[in-house]
């Protein structure tokens, strides 16, 4: 093969590699956009968020930990560790759902942005992530676009009974989240993606069902189901397992910073499915947000570097750092 040839041929695996990460990342958004809208639609009916979330990772647990059983060998990485990736996943998502009842959408929206910047400095810091100037430039466009459809909103948004709490809640919630999933990535892209999205879901429904015991115990005594609220609770359970599938794979293609970019546009989608469904008319400012936001993934997605080329794996240093976590015992362990 000349060494035309051959660089056009990187050139094109390069754009499909580009193609394929924005649409991965705008699907798994638009799921996103399905499980926000859904519970809302439960939240309408009951205060049961740790409720919500131990039916993801009881369906998650369930599946996956069987696989993960079927396969009988030992685990890539010790159990403590995901123990505290579920805590910190579970508690991010609880804080986060909690600041809707205290604070403003908007509030939450433009502090939720802060996810973005912690995942460049945390993948920096832990996994050695190199970021581009154009990667940045890329990021600044997302939020850019954001902030338009947050100032087509400004005007009609309550503030919330407990504002100063409530983004107190968003901003501990954000971190706690990034970590879990820049502590996803750090998996997904040198062990197995099964036993990560298993153990997860194990740990996340054992503590989610501890805390429901304590925190949302009344709550369901006085719930009534109906019709409507089971409907919700489905497509959430559904679209909530969609999304724990989908983002290992997003994670190990193009990082936590570009996946929590991708979900900038959950927001929108989530315009898009209550006009579908309740007939809303849709400001022009959502229509050039949504542009500005694929554009500035688009940049981010096309100057990186290499998304799984991380300054440890190019020094061998993760294998060093991977030591660390994994068991030193050779005995075959079962989960």
């Amino acid at each position: 093969m000349s060494s035309s040839s051959s660089r056009r041929w990187r050139e094109n695996e390069g754009m499909r590699r580009t193609l394929l990460g924005l649409g991965l990342g705008q699907l798994v958004s638009f799921d996103l956009a399905i499980m926000t809208f859904s519970a809302s639609l439960v939240s309408t009916t009951v205060d049961a968020p740790l409720t919500m979330s131990f039916t993801t990772y009881t369906v998650v647990a369930l599946l996956y930990g069987t696989i993960l059983l079927y396969r009988r060998h030992k685990f890539l990485v010790p159990w403590y560790w995901y123990a505290l990736l579920g805590f910190v996943d579970v508690h991010g998502n609880y804080l986060v759902n909690k600041a809707f009842e205290l604070t403003s959408i908007t509030s939450v929206s433009i502090l939720d942005c802060w996810t973005i910047v912690w995942s460049i400095i945390f993948t920096w810091m832990f996994l050695g992530t190199k970021y581009s100037v154009y990667q940045f430039v890329g990021a600044a466009i997302c939020v850019g676009g954001l902030l338009l459809v947050l100032l087509s909103d400004s005007g009609v948004t309550a503030a919330g009974s407990n504002p100063l709490l409530g983004d107190f809640l968003v901003i501990t919630g954000s971190i706690l989240f990034t970590l879990s999933t820049v502590g996803q990535e750090y998996c997904v892209k040198r062990k197995d993606r099964i036993e990560v999205v298993a153990m997860i879901g194990v740990f996340g429904m054992l503590i989610s069902a501890t805390e429901i015991t304590v925190l949302e115990r009344n709550a369901l005594s006085s719930m009534q189901w109906s019709t409507g609220l089971l409907a919700a609770y489905v497509v959430y359970a559904l679209s909530s397992f969609l999304f724990c599938t989908l983002t290992p794979f997003l994670l190990k293609m193009s990082g936590a910073a570009f996946f929590n970019l991708s979900m900038l546009t959950s927001d929108m989608w989530a315009v898009a499915i209550r006009t579908f469904i309740y007939n809303q008319e849709v400001d022009w400012l959502y229509y050039l947000a949504f542009c500005l936001v694929v554009v500035g993934i688009f940049i981010y997605t096309k100057t990186e570097k290499d998304p799984n080329n991380t300054r440890a794996l190019e020094n061998g240093n993760l294998d060093h750092e991977y030591s660390l976590l994994e068991d030193q015992d050779d005995t075959p362990r079962k989960p």
